[in-house]
């Protein structure tokens, strides 16, 4: 509080106690001769402070004047001994706290260890900024550490609005496609119904006609049926023979595929779609994990590739490759069961790196030159025209002599047998074979100077 008073018994113009406090029309006060030296120097009367004009003659201003002599005067008190009335000479180092001449040869103070103000003024600054630097270095860290987290807040906002985006651009695919997908059912189903409406009002049409002729008939014979004997047997043949051309016991015949063939349009509905589906949707076995990039790499929107770019400024993050290491990506998921494989476009890069670690081997520093125990690093690497194997448990790599460069390489995992085998994957020819793996969580991990994809899988 004393502080706080003090600062605002403080000057703007000569940053100490006013003398003299006149204060302007925009409220703001300072001492006059601050002021008018203020004034002497700037070509127009304005304020110090917000730079408004004023009048040439402030008034002054007795409230703030009383307060700071009030104030001085208290302070000067405060430099006094309450018990003896003397001015504070001294300090004493025992219980930390000023004493005048007559406090330093009292009982109260025998045997302690008391030096002049000056000094102990000194060797207490001192002290007070040796302890005062690591409170800096502190604020010094948690300002750094607040611009991450601000970089953080940022990216995951970048984030999001990236991830929003491929996601209704998926959905939007994906519904385009069932959206066809219906089209094309419903109209085979319209053209079915079409075509055998037609076929069936052809059919209703001829029996109509036929109908209407035997109507016709009948009538004429029973008609001559009903004339007498003479007459009758006169028409009798002719009758007979007009009767004779209709077939007496044959039905008509609706023949087969009359009706809709809703077993095709229905039948397996769903299982038809999904299946059709599978040649807009591909597979990867391995997905990369964005947030594990080291700063160079560049992700694809599907996270099965990256190329390698400038380095990108991305918030801190304990999964990130560590500045300083190669630049590898690894899969966003640790696998510790069953058997898994990938293939790997390596291409024409000069140098590459694929293989399997846990989490404690990718976390370890560039410069850090103690190791955990668990930590496991398992990959062939391709670098300055050889490969290499190599393993973090090995103080030396085992290069390897192949009879051609592969562009394609398959990754099998067998978890169960801790075994990672390496393949030319057009040749089916075993590159390398990594034994005795860790009873952790592995993660395939990629490198590479230029670009590197995993290839998506049969569905």
């Amino acid at each position: 509080m004393a502080f706080q008073l003090e600062e605002e018994l403080t000057c703007p113009v000569c940053q100490d106690i006013f003398k003299d406090p006149v204060v302007l029309t925009c409220s703001h006060s300072f001492c006059k001769d601050c002021l008018r030296t203020w004034w002497i120097e700037k070509p127009t009367q304005e304020c110090p402070v917000c730079k408004r004009s004023s009048k040439s003659s402030p008034p002054l201003n007795r409230s703030l004047k009383n307060l700071c002599e009030a104030y001085l005067q208290q302070e000067k008190q405060s430099h006094v001994c309450p018990l003896h009335k003397e001015t504070f000479k001294l300090f004493c180092l025992t219980d930390q706290q000023p004493v005048c001449v007559v406090c330093r040869d009292s009982r109260a103070h025998k045997k302690h260890q008391v030096r002049p103000i000056d000094e102990a003024t000194k060797q207490c600054k001192e002290e007070l900024q040796k302890a005062l630097n690591p409170l800096k270095d502190r604020m010094e860290l948690v300002e750094r550490f607040k611009k991450h987290c601000e970089l953080s807040l940022a990216h995951i906002k970048s984030q999001s609005y990236h991830a929003t985006n491929l996601i209704d651009k998926t959905f939007l695919r994906l519904h385009n496609f069932l959206s066809e997908q219906q089209e094309l059912r419903l109209n085979a189903l319209k053209e079915e119904e079409e075509c055998k409406t037609q076929k069936m009002m052809d059919k209703i049409s001829a029996m109509d006609a036929e109908i209407e002729c035997l109507s016709e008939t009948i009538r004429v014979a029973e008609e001559q049926l009903k004339a007498a004997d003479v007459s009758f047997l006169l028409e009798y043949k002719a009758a007979v023979n007009t009767l004779a051309q209709y077939p007496q016991r044959e039905e008509p015949n609706m023949g087969t595929g009359t009706l809709l063939d809703q077993a095709k349009h229905l039948g397996n509905l769903v299982f038809n779609i999904w299946s059709s589906m599978k040649t807009l949707v591909q597979f990867s076995p391995v997905i990369l994990d964005p947030n594990t990039a080291h700063q160079e790499l560049v992700l694809s929107d599907d996270l099965t590739s990256f190329t390698l770019e400038e380095e990108q400024k991305l918030p801190l993050n304990p999964e990130r490759v560590p500045i300083g290491m190669p630049p590898l990506v690894r899969g966003s998921v640790g696998l510790d069961s069953g058997s898994y494989s990938w293939v790997v476009d390596v291409g024409d890069n000069d140098d590459w790196e694929l293989g399997v670690a846990t989490l404690s081997a990718l976390c370890i520093q560039p410069d850090d030159e103690y190791v955990a125990d668990d930590a496991g690093y398992w990959s062939v690497e391709f670098s300055d025209n050889k490969y290499v194997a190599i393993n973090i448990d090995k103080k030396k790599d085992n290069v390897l002599k192949l009879k051609s460069n592969p562009r394609r390489i398959t990754l099998h995992l067998e978890c169960k047998k801790r075994k990672l085998t390496f393949y030319d994957a057009d040749t089916n020819a075993r590159i390398h074979c990594f034994t005795q793996l860790y009873q952790q969580k592995l993660y395939p991990i990629f490198g590479a100077d230029t670009s590197m994809h995993i290839l998506a899988q049969k569905i």
